[in-house]
């Protein structure tokens, strides 16, 4: 049986996830941040249900320890949203820009903390979920000190998702794990696009088949270091793959990652 953990699965796309996983019969383990709802949807799914607040690393590692045995796929879907218009910069538990910490610095630590499970389990895949909505990080400014704005931050975030996933592929040629990253479909229905208040485009189906190609498709096994627009591979912008620029964003990771939790 599939061993699959989710995060971010009391909502949204989590959540349209973990319930069309469960009907194809795979064990699942959910994260999300909602007692209630993620009760909820574990309870529908008889899921393993790991409640944990991903704007704190601590949080995080807490919530590698008690994901126990082997596992066959990480999906990192958790994310916080562009926020409304005009938002003030805000902080993670940890101190760091808040959509820097959820959107990039948990799914990076996450990873690094389950590959050990992964690996054993390979073949195994390791599904990011990201953004078309991408923007140049500044590994200076990395915190977003000077001109703050929620969009933007998202939009860097989800960048360094991007160029942390071909840096993992290549790492990781050879184990039988892969690492894709996605974007799903644009502006689907779900909370955080509501909140953010920008109007809706696609469907929340198209970006579940879209996110549950890359984790079950037969065809993509072996298949890695990929960024896919909905189920149409793409190219992400260009400062994914300079080389330079992923080894200053590990070397800032790793130090961010260390110096917390």
């Amino acid at each position: 049986m599939t061993r699959i953990l989710i995060t971010g699965a009391s909502d949204g796309l989590g959540r349209a996830l973990a319930l069309a996983l469960a009907e194809r019969g795979a064990e699942l383990i959910l994260h999300g941040r909602d007692a209630a709802r993620l009760a909820e949807v574990a309870e529908r799914t008889g899921a393993q249900a790991i409640r944990a607040d991903l704007s704190s690393l601590a949080e995080v590692r807490r919530l590698a320890s008690e994901v126990e045995g082997d596992l066959d796929v990480l999906v990192n879907n958790a994310g916080v949203g562009f926020g409304p218009p005009g938002e003030a910069r805000q902080l993670s538990v940890d101190g760091y820009e808040l959509r820097l910490a959820v959107n990039y610095l948990a799914p990076y630590l996450l990873t690094r903390l389950l590959l050990p499970q992964l690996k054993r389990a390979a073949p195994a895949r390791i599904v990011n979920v990201a953004s078309i909505g991408q923007r140049p990080f500044d590994v200076d400014d990395p915190m977003m000190v000077r001109g703050y704005e929620g969009t933007e931050a998202y939009r860097r975030a989800k960048l360094a998702l991007i160029a942390h996933t071909f840096d993992l592929a290549e790492e990781l040629a050879g184990t039988g794990v892969t690492a894709n990253c996605l974007h799903p479909a644009t502006l689907m229905p779900t909370t955080m696009v509501l909140q953010a208040g920008t109007g809706q485009i696609d469907s929340l189906e198209r970006g579940l088949q879209a996110t549950l190609r890359l984790v079950v498709d037969p065809a993509l096994e072996g298949v890695s270091g990929r960024y896919f627009d909905r189920e149409r591979e793409a190219r992400a912008l260009d400062q994914a793959y300079d080389v330079d620029f992923r080894k200053r964003l590990r070397e800032l990771s790793e130090s961010l990652a260390a110096a917390r939790g």
